[in-house]
């Protein structure tokens, strides 16, 4: 597996030296842009703008800043090497905190955090972070960007998260403050706690798998084979206009062994 960064996790004034390498593979099907009528492939081309469109090579492609309607700056990668700093070539660890605090909408991309050196040091800090249950949260630049990151322990390997910045997340705009008035929904509240409890279990990945990936796999074979793809039937769903008929046959639609082990809490419960 390729190595996606190389450098080191700063913890006070130990340095251990890592690599991060991808934890999560690309499973998509690649399609090619073809032409309708030739079946050609469509290239797109790198073309200037005020040069007549002419043809750009990517060894004379720059990165440009504009600072003024049609005024640029050019940076070059030399550039943005040279505005780093010694503290922006480690993964700087600045506090621990525990991972209940970090909201699932900060996590970005998840990576394996491997050694590469300092095996001792390494091993001490991720059993100290697994016996204490904390997650530590760094800084680093990765690329041209600054990173905000949480490093963990589980089952004896160091996982890396980077972390969105408080300013790049977005409030949600369907957040409403209208106050609801739950002794009116007394009911529908309760049935749909039933439904909650009845389809609660644990998680396992391993059950959940892309069916629509293996479908479209499926339906890639019949292509090559000239057959034509047909939708499956499916069973037509009612319309329910009213919440409460909805909740109850709902739970009522579970399967009964979910909807017993619901009835035997319940009776617990009395």
């Amino acid at each position: 597996m390729a190595y996606s960064y190389k450098g080191s996790i700063s913890f006070g004034l130990v340095y251990i030296p890592i690599k991060l390498h991808s934890s999560i593979k690309n499973n998509d099907i690649g399609f090619n842009m073809i032409d309708k009528k030739s079946l050609s492939r469509i290239k797109y081309k790198k073309t200037c703008v005020d040069c007549d469109n002419r043809e750009v090579k990517n060894e004379d492609v720059v990165k440009g800043y504009e600072y003024e309607d049609g005024k640029y700056v050019i940076f070059e990668d030399k550039d943005f090497e040279k505005i780093k700093t010694k503290k922006d070539e480690n993964i700087n660890i600045e506090c621990f905190v525990d991972i209940s605090e970090i909201d699932p909408l900060y996590f970005d991309r998840p990576f394996y955090v491997v050694p590469t050196g300092a095996n001792h040091a390494f091993k001490i800090l991720l059993r100290a972070m697994e016996l204490e249950h904390k997650v530590a949260i760094a800084k680093t630049v990765l690329g041209t960007k600054e990173t905000l990151i949480a490093i963990r322990a589980k089952n004896g390997e160091m996982l890396l998260n980077t972390l969105f910045f408080f300013e790049e997340v977005q409030e949600n705009p369907a957040k409403n403050d209208e106050k609801m008035d739950w002794s009116k929904a007394e009911k529908e509240l309760k049935m749909a706690k039933s439904i909650i409890n009845a389809m609660t279990e644990k998680f396992k990945p391993e059950k959940y798998h892309d069916e629509y990936r293996e479908r479209l796999v499926k339906a890639i074979q019949q292509k090559i084979n000239g057959k034509q793809i047909v939708r499956p039937r499916e069973k037509s769903q009612i319309k329910i206009t009213n919440l409460f008929d909805a909740l109850k046959q709902s739970l009522d639609s579970l399967p009964k062994s979910k909807k017993s082990k619901q009835s035997s809490k319940l009776k617990v419960k009395n």
